[in-house]
């Protein structure tokens, strides 16, 4: 079973639906589709199953098989996931009126706390030396990617005309292709305009990208990614330096000031505000309190 088919007609329809309807991204749509291949090889008869007849003790029985065989407990969550999703395109679609995954619990999976840096060591690794073109574009990738708290998919896909410097505000196309509008704090605004200046050196005439690589096209995400450790290192960072950690950061530092967990959710372009309690360092006491004082049938009565 190869990484571009199923040999299902029914899942390859299910991805279509998500490729075209829900405009996922060509990753997830991958996850979606291996997450789904592996049930399909995983059945003993390996026969092609009849969805709209399949019992819960077959999802029951795959699940309790691949945790046997050493499958992570957030792996078989997501192919848990994927499953009930599948059966919720064929319940739309009129063709079952079941959905056996429902009910299907995989184990905990323990959360790791995002590691994040703090206000002085992101203050030491942002005040990168050096004046050429290179240096302009990763000072501004890093004063975006903290200023922001954008995803690295979402930096590298921004274009020029994103970005409204007269506003200060910057037009971000996240998961799902949902888009926001994200405020650019005055730092990151003064990097990019010295980035701006210096762009014309490296990017082809025809380059909408707002950031370009050494050959004038759009820069990778691993590029992103090498050049953020590299400055890391140099800056003499603690610890290795990624993309996501400058968002982590992002997040904690501003929940720290502000207290406003909806605000940072809107921010972070999150659907799911527990997400973003994962993100922000909030344990179950913090949200009790906040709970407490902003219900209106929770707070006291004065």
């Amino acid at each position: 079973m190869n990484a571009s088919a199923t040999s299902d007609p029914l899942v390859e329809k299910f991805l279509q639906h998500l490729t075209l309807e829900r405009r996922l991204s060509p990753r997830t749509i991958d996850a979606y589709r291996r997450d789904l291949a592996d049930f399909l090889k995983w059945r003993p008869d390996q026969a092609q199953p009849n969805w709209a007849r399949l019992q819960q003790a077959e999802i029951r029985s795959y699940a309790a098989q691949r945790h046997r065989q050493g499958l992570s407990a957030k792996s078989l969550q997501r192919r848990l996931a994927a499953l009930r999703s599948f059966y919720r395109f064929l319940n739309r679609e009129g063709l079952s009126k079941q959905n056996p995954a429902l009910g299907i619990r995989a184990p905990k999976v323990k959360r790791k706390l995002p590691t994040t840096l703090d206000v002085d060591q992101l203050g030491q690794l942002l005040a990168l030396p050096g004046s050429d073109p290179l240096d302009l574009r990763d000072q501004a990738i890093m004063e975006l990617l903290y200023s922001s708290g954008l995803r690295l998919a979402e930096l590298v896909s921004l274009d020029l005309h994103h970005l409204d410097r007269q506003d200060a505000m910057l037009e971000v196309t996240g998961k799902g292709g949902k888009t926001r509008r994200l405020p650019v704090g005055r730092k990151a605004l003064e990097a990019i305009r010295h980035w701006l200046k210096a762009r014309p050196e490296l990017a082809k005439a025809d380059e909408t990208a707002l950031f370009v690589s050494r050959q004038g096209r759009r820069l990778s995400a691993r590029s992103v990614q090498s050049r953020l450790a590299l400055r890391a290192r140099e800056q003499g960072a603690p610890r290795h330096v990624h993309p996501h950690m400058l968002r982590h950061s992002f997040a904690s530092h501003l929940l720290e000031s502000s207290g406003d967990l909806r605000a940072v959710q809107e921010l972070l372009g999150h659907a799911d505000i527990s997400t973003t309690q994962i993100y922000t360092h909030l344990d179950f006491q913090h949200l009790a309190e906040v709970y407490d004082q902003t219900h209106p049938r929770a707070r006291k009565k004065k």
